[in-house]
C-alpha cells in the first residue's frame, strides 16, 4: 500500500514534542513561582503536591497533529485552587501565537462526568495524553473515563455507531470519492479512531498492522495537503491532488487516489468486522451448532466457516464454493476462514472445472449479498489469484464525477445489479460473467471496450467456456456501451442507426444480454449515467433492433405522445413545465431548439438531457432540467418567456450575455472542446458530435452557430454526464440535405468551436 510514499510520521512526532515543550513552558509561567511545573509546589508553598495538569486531546493527544491542526487542550485541576488566573495566562499566549485552540477547564470529576454524557469529549479523553503538570490528575481522569466507557459499553458504542453512520451519509465513502474528506468519510481517519475506541471498551481487538499502515497513509496525505495549501483542511479537492502527490513522492494524482482507495477500503473492511464484534456484544452470542451450507462449508456462530474435514489444499474449488454459500445465505465469511483459504488454496486448474464456474455464477447471482463477500476475498488477495487481470483495475479511480466507484468495485456492483435480470435472458451465466468483466479493459491502454473484449476472451477460455460462449462473451464486452450510447446520441428514427446496431449485435441472444447489462452498468455507475429518460430510449432502441433481427418490420412509434398531441393543438406553439421536465411543441422552424434552451439557461436551469425531433410540420423538444442552484424558477414565468421567444418577441441573447459576464471560470484546467463530424451515421443528415465542459447557455451557443451557418437541426440528443456535455445534432442545409462539401463542413466545425470558447 505504502510503496515509495514519503512518510511524515517522524515530523508529526517531532511536532508533538516541540508543542509539548512549548506548552509545558507556558504552564510553568502561568502557574507562577510557587509551582515548579513537575506536579509539586515549591518549598514553603501551602500545597506541596497536586494542583493542575495540562492534557492534550484530539490530534495532538493522539500524536497525529498535521501542520494546520488545532490544539485541543484540557486544563485539569484538583478543585482546591483558583485556576481561572492560570487558565488566562495559559490560553492567551496560545491565541497570540495564531494557533487554533479548543480548550476547557475541568476538575477530574467534571471531566469524567462530561465524558459520560458527551461522545466527543469521551473519545478525546480516552486517548488523552499528559503534557505537563501533575501526572496523577491525568492518570485518575483517564482511568475514570475508561471505567465509565467500559461499564456503559452497550450504550456508548451504540452512540459511536450512530455517529459513524451519520458521517458516512454526509460525507460518502472515501475510497470512491473524487474529492474525499480524509477525516470524516467512511474509511477515513475517524473510523480508525472509532475502532480504537471500541478496543478501549474491551469489545474487539485494536486495529491490526494493515489498518495501522492505511491510517498512517491517511495522516500523511492530510499532512501533505496542509503543506500544499498552507492551511487546515481535510478535503482533498481535485486541484490540489497533483501537488499533494508530488509532496508525497508519488507519480501523479491517479497514483495518489489509487493508494487512498486501497487505504479507505482497508479501513472500511476492518471497521465492518469490528462492528460485527460489537453486535455480538449487544445481541448476545449466536446459537451454537453447525448448519451445513455446501460441501465442506457450514454456518457457525453467525458466520460461514469450513467444515472440520474440509481441506483447502486438496480442493481448489472450495474457496469459490464457500463464497457462493456465504452470499446465498446472506452471511459473512469468518476472517479466519478467508485467511485459511487465501493461504492454503491451490490455483484453479486451467481450464476451470464446471463446478468452479457454477460456484462463481452462484456467487454473482446472489445479487447485493455478493458484494461484501467479494470484498472479503479481494482484501485477502483471493480475487487476483482467480482473475490475474483483476490486479490492473484494483482500486483504480475513474477520475470522472459520473462514476461513484473505483473500476473494480464498479464491476462487482454491476454484476450484483445484473442478477436482477437473470430471469429475462437466455444465458444468465454469461450475463453475470460479462457484467463482472465488462470494464476490465480499463486496466490497459486504448479503448477499454476493445481491449476488454480481448481480456474477456482470454478469461472466458481460462474459465473453460465453450468456443461459442467465449465468442458471445467477447461480443458483449466489446459492445457493452453500444445501446446506451446509440440511444442517447443517435436518431432512432434513422434506418441507418437501427441497421448498424443490428449488424453489430448479430443475434437476439446478444441483444438481450446487452440490454440487461446496459441497465445494470448504468445503475452501478451512478444517477447521472442512468435515468428514466435514458431507460426509455434504450428500451425503444432494443424494440426496434429486435424487430430487425427477427425479420419483422418495425412498427413506427407514434410521432407525438398524447400529451404532445394535446399541446400541438395550440398551433402557434405550446409549453408545459412539469417539475424537471419541460416540453416544447411548436411549428418546425430554424432555431426552435436553441432558442428554448437559451430561455432555460436565462432562468438558471441546467439542461441534463434533451431530445428534439420533427413530426411533420411540428417540432417536439423534451428537456430534462435541474436548477443551477437554489429553488427552481416560477413555472408560469418560465412558460411565458418560452412562448415569447418562440413568437420572436424576446431577445434571449442579451440576457445570456449578462449572465456569461458574471459567470465564474472552472477552478481547474479542462480539456479543450471537441467537435466531430460522424460520417456514415446517417444517409439523410450530417451528424455532429460536440463534447465540452457544460456551462450556462451551451445549447444556445451551439444552436446559434448552426443558424449562422444556414443549418437546421433535424434531431438532437443532448446528455450531461457530470460536468461534461455530450451533444449530438443531426443537421441539414436549408434544402434539407446533408453537408457534402468539405469546406462547408470545416466551416461549421470551426464556427461551433469558436462558439464554445
Amino acid at each position: 500500500m505504502r510503496g515509495e510514499t514519503r512518510s511524515y510520521a517522524a515530523a508529526r512526532r517531532e511536532r508533538a514534542a516541540e508543542t509539548d515543550r512549548w506548552l509545558a513552558g507556558l504552564l510553568r509561567s502561568a502557574c507562577g513561582p510557587p509551582y515548579d511545573g513537575d506536579g509539586t509546589w515549591a518549598a514553603g508553598a501551602p500545597e506541596r503536591t497536586g494542583g493542575v495538569a495540562l492534557v492534550a486531546v484530539g490530534s495532538l493527544g493522539r500524536g497525529e497533529q498535521a501542520p494546520g491542526s488545532d490544539l485541543d487542550l484540557v486544563l485539569l485541576y484538583d478543585g482546591r485552587h483558583d485556576v481561572a488566573a492560570v487558565a488566562d495566562r495559559l490560553w492567551y499566549p496560545v491565541w497570540d501565537s495564531g494557533a487554533g485552540l479548543d480548550h476547557s477547564v475541568r476538575t477530574v470529576e467534571e471531566a469524567v462526568t462530561v465524558a459520560g454524557n458527551d461522545l466527543k469529549a469521551a473519545l478525546g479523553l480516552i486517548q488523552a495524553r499528559h503534557v505537563a503538570g501533575d501526572p496523577e490528575l491525568t492518570r485518575v481522569a483517564r482511568e475514570g473515563v475508561l471505567a465509565g466507557w467500559r461499564s456503559e459499553a452497550r450504550r456508548r458504542l451504540a452512540e459511536l455507531r450512530e455517529a459513524a453512520d451519520q458521517r458516512a451519509v454526509a460525507c460518502g465513502e472515501l475510497a470512491f470519492l473524487l474529492e474525499p474528506d480524509l477525516r470524516d468519510a467512511r474509511g477515513g481517519i475517524r473510523d480508525v479512531q472509532a475502532m480504537q475506541a471500541v478496543a478501549a471498551a474491551w469489545v474487539a481487538s485494536a486495529p491490526g498492522p494493515r489498518v495501522r499502515e492505511a491510517h498512517e497513509l491517511l495522516l500523511d496525505v492530510r499532512h501533505a495537503l496542509h503543506l500544499v495549501t498552507g492551511r487546515r483542511g481535510d478535503r482533498l479537492v481535485l486541484q490540489e491532488q497533483d501537488a499533494v502527490a508530488g509532496v508525497l513522492g508519488l507519480l501523479d494524482a491517479e497514483t495518489l487516489m489509487r493508494a487512498l482507495a486501497e487505504a479507505g477500503r482497508t479501513v472500511t473492511h476492518a471497521f465492518d468486522a469490528t462492528w460485527r464484534a460489537v453486535d455480538r456484544l449487544v445481541n448476545g452470542p449466536p446459537p451454537r451448532g453447525r448448519r451445513p451450507l455446501a460441501d465442506g462449508v457450514v454456518e457457525h456462530g453467525g458466520e460461514v466457516v469450513l467444515a472440520r474435514d474440509a481441506d483447502p489444499r486438496a480442493d481448489p474449488v472450495l474457496v469459490l464454493r464457500a463464497a457462493a454459500a456465504a452470499a446465498e445465505a446472506g452471511l459473512p465469511l469468518a476472517q479466519a476462514t478467508v485467511n485459511a483459504l487465501a493461504v492454503q488454496s491451490p490455483p484453479l486448474p486451467v481450464p476451470w472445472p464446471a463446478e468452479a464456474r457454477d460456484a462463481l455464477v452462484g456467487l454473482l447471482g446472489a445479487g447485493r449479498a455478493a458484494v461484501p463477500v467479494w470484498e472479503e476475498l479481494d482484501q485477502a488477495g483471493v480475487v487476483a489469484g482467480l482473475l490475474p487481470d483483476w490486479e490492473r483495475v484494483r482500486h483504480r479511480p475513474q477520475r470522472n464525477p459520473v462514476h461513484r466507484y473505483t473500476v473494480d468495485r464498479h464491476l462487482i456492483e454491476t454484476a450484483a445489479g445484473a442478477a436482477a435480470f437473470t430471469r429475462e435472458v437466455a444465458r444468465p451465466d454469461l450475463l453475470l460473467i460479462a457484467a463482472l468483466l465488462h470494464d476490465l479493459g480499463k486496466g490497459w491502454p486504448g479503448d477499454h471496450s476493445v481491449t476488454g473484449a480481448v481480456v474477456a476472451r482470454d478469461i472466458g477460455a481460462r474459465m473453460g467456456l465453450s468456443a461459442p460462449d467465449v465468442e458471445t462473451l467477447e461480443r458483449v464486452v466489446r459492445h457493452h456501451l453500444l445501446l446506451p450510447e446509440t440511444a442517447t446520441r443517435r436518431d432512432l428514427d434513422d434506418p441507418v442507426t437501427i441497421s448498424r446496431v443490428a449488424e453489430a449485435v448479430g443475434s437476439r441472444e446478444v441483444l438481450e444480454l446487452l440490454a440487461a447489462l446496459a441497465v445494470a452498468d448504468g445503475r452501478a455507475t451512478g444517477p447521472a449515467a442512468w435515468n428514466s429518460w435514458k431507460a426509455s430510449l434504450v428500451a425503444d432502441l432494443v424494440r426496434r433492433v429486435r424487430s430487425v433481427l427477427s425479420g419483422t418490420p418495425v412498427r413506427p412509434a407514434p410521432m407525438l405522445s398524447a400529451a404532445q398531441t394535446s399541446l400541438a393543438r395550440h398551433g402557434g406553439g405550446a409549453v408545459r413545465v412539469n417539475g424537471g421536465a419541460v416540453t416544447v411543441v411548436a411549428p418546425d422552424r430554424a432555431g426552435v431548439l436553441w432558442s428554448a434552451a437559451g430561455v432555460l439557461a436565462a432562468h438558471r436551469m441546467v439542461v441534463r438531457a434533451a431530445s428534439a425531433a420533427s413530426a411533420g410540420a411540428t417540432a417536439v423538444i423534451e428537456f430534462a432540467v435541474v436548477p443551477e442552484y437554489g429553488s427552481p424558477p416560477d413555472p408560469a414565468t418560465l412558460e411565458a418567456d418560452l412562448r415569447l421567444v418562440l413568437a420572436g418577441r424576446l431577445d434571449i441573447g442579451q440576457r445570456l450575455a449578462r449572465r456569461a459576464g458574471s459567470a465564474r471560470r472552472p477552478r481547474v484546467p479542462v480539456a479543450p472542446p471537441r467537435v466531430t463530424i460522424v460520417d456514415d451515421a446517417s444517409n439523410t443528415a450530417t451528424v455532429i458530435e460536440v463534447r465540452v465542459r457544460d456551462r450556462t447557455g451551451l445549447l444556445w451557443r451551439i444552436g446559434r452557430a448552426f443558424g449562422d451557418c444556414g443549418l437546421d437541426v433535424r434531431a438532437a440528443r443532448v446528455e450531461t454526464l457530470g460536468a461534461e456535455a455530450v451533444d449530438v445534432f443531426y443537421v441539414v442545409d436549408r434544402a434539407g440535405r446533408p453537408l457534402t462539401d468539405e469546406a462547408q463542413r470545416a466551416l461549421v466545425r470551426d464556427r461551433v468551436l469558436a462558439a464554445l470558447r
